[in-house]
């Protein structure tokens, strides 16, 4: 039988906990992290191995992508237990191939100012929705650094990078406010390009800041050189990049439904390896559930949340932290008073338009949402179930499963589409419903 997050059993029947959630779940890899380490493991001078990497749709995409250029991306067992590393062998990077973007924000823009250093041209493409997903700003600071890039003036997928082998780099104004992959787009390359690449974001603030700060840190560990000193500049100088052996964080923007659950259902989730410091956006979770009304605590074996028996409503601001509005929308919608949902107007770009699908689906299950300029205002109201659509967005399919703990007739469309991010999050969610004290996500 198929499992239910697959193509075969698009529409999933949401759970309803008919008691308070308690759950030990152990979650793979971050999918910020594990692409921005793939993409320097391919700069490389040596071989790289990723410990506990995410498998999912995004980074096998990125794999997949890698090797079209010539990178070796291969599995390697680690222990009895039958985890599975990847180990990344650097190569001369060629042109001639297509790189298939999925929906993947991270494949569309990590890999045009990589493709620019193949030999050869590098044709991009993806999914439908991909199509829509703004690529303007990358592909114009890309030909004023050096790259020639043929998009039909579009802006957009598909697009093909023409790449000669090198790329002189310097510095390159843009505006970043649609996207922070942007900026780490450019710098994640910028070690290899002649003159390394300075970055010039002008323009309203760049959203999920954070994100960068990851990209930073990443580009520090493989012995990069990086000013990031002065606000909306950063730079990388030229230099050579260092192989990497690194153990990925689980990625904690995928916690976030889990945690949810803890608090609508007044239950305990934990979850393991909690990094005690990270540059994860998703770690804002902690403090907004504890401002939710749960209570939150980080020890040193990992996030333990416990729901009190209370839901309030917040205003808060997620510009940072954007992936984290549709499960924080649907607390919002079982909470007990309002809730304001600010800094967010981006994600309009994202998937789908996360606000209209948002104000869309939760309004047809009850309650009252009204789009703003830069988010949401959610006046909770009795809920009734229904089909849940998702748009193709991962993060809506996670939505949904958290309205569907406490509210019966809840159906989740196309729950395969979260394979993007977190496969086997269905059997997790059982498994977490169920109380299994070590539900753990399967590999995809």
């Amino acid at each position: 039988m198929p499992s239910p997050d697959t193509p075969e059993s698009p529409d999933w029947p949401a759970p309803v906990a008919d008691q308070r959630v308690d759950a030990e779940v152990t979650l793979p890899g971050s999918k910020s992290l594990t692409n921005r380490f793939l993409v320097l493991a391919a700069l490389a001078g040596g071989q790289s191995r990723l410990r506990r990497p995410l498998r999912s749709r995004d980074t096998l995409l990125m794999a997949q992508a890698l090797r079209t250029l010539g990178t070796g991306v291969d599995d390697a067992t680690t222990d009895a237990s039958g985890s599975t590393d990847w180990i990344i062998t650097p190569a001369s990077l060629r042109g001639g191939g297509t790189v298939d973007c999925g929906l993947a924000g991270t494949v569309m823009r990590f890999l045009p100012p990589v493709a620019a250093l193949c030999s050869g041209p590098v044709a991009f493409d993806g999914d439908e929705q991909a199509r829509v997903r703004p690529m303007g700003p990358v592909l114009e600071a890309l030909r004023a650094l050096g790259a020639s890039v043929d998009d039909g003036g579009r802006g957009t997928l598909p697009f093909t990078v023409n790449g000669t082998g090198r790329m002189p780099g310097g510095t390159v104004t843009l505006d970043a406010s649609a996207s922070s992959q942007f900026v780490s787009a450019l710098l994640l390359a910028g070690p290899r390009y002649d003159d390394g690449v300075t970055v010039r974001h002008v323009g309203p603030p760049v959203p999920s800041e954070p994100h960068i700060e990851m990209t930073v840190e990443t580009l520090r560990d493989a012995g990069a050189i990086v000013d990031d000193a002065e606000p909306d500049v950063w730079r990388v100088e030229p230099s050579e990049v260092n192989a990497l052996d690194v153990q990925v964080e689980p990625d904690l923007s995928n916690a976030a439904p889990f945690l949810a659950a803890a608090l609508v259902t007044a239950g305990r989730v934990t979850v393991p390896d909690w990094p005690q410091h990270t540059t994860q956006a998703g770690d804002a979770i902690r403090d907004i559930l504890d401002a939710m009304g749960a209570d939150v605590s980080l020890a040193r074996d990992g996030l333990t949340v416990t729901g009190t028996g209370e839901v309030s409503g917040v205003d808060v601001d997620l510009h940072d932290a954007s992936e984290l509005t549709p499960v924080v929308a649907a607390i919002a919608a079982l909470a007990d008073s309002p809730t304001v949902i600010r800094g967010v107007a981006h994600i309009r770009g994202h998937e789908t338009d996360r606000l209209a699908a948002l104000a869309r689906e939760l309004g047809a299950l009850g309650a009252e949402v009204t789009e703003t300029d830069d988010g949401l205002r959610i006046r909770p109201r009795p809920l009734t179930g229904g089909l849940f659509h998702t748009y193709a967005d991962h993060r809506m399919v996670m939505a949904g499963a958290v309205l569907g703990l406490r509210v019966p007739g809840v159906v989740v469309e196309d729950v395969g589409t979260v394979a993007k991010t977190l496969p086997g999050f269905v059997d997790l969610w059982d498994g977490m419903i169920a109380g299994r004290r070590h539900a753990t996500a399967a590999s995809a």
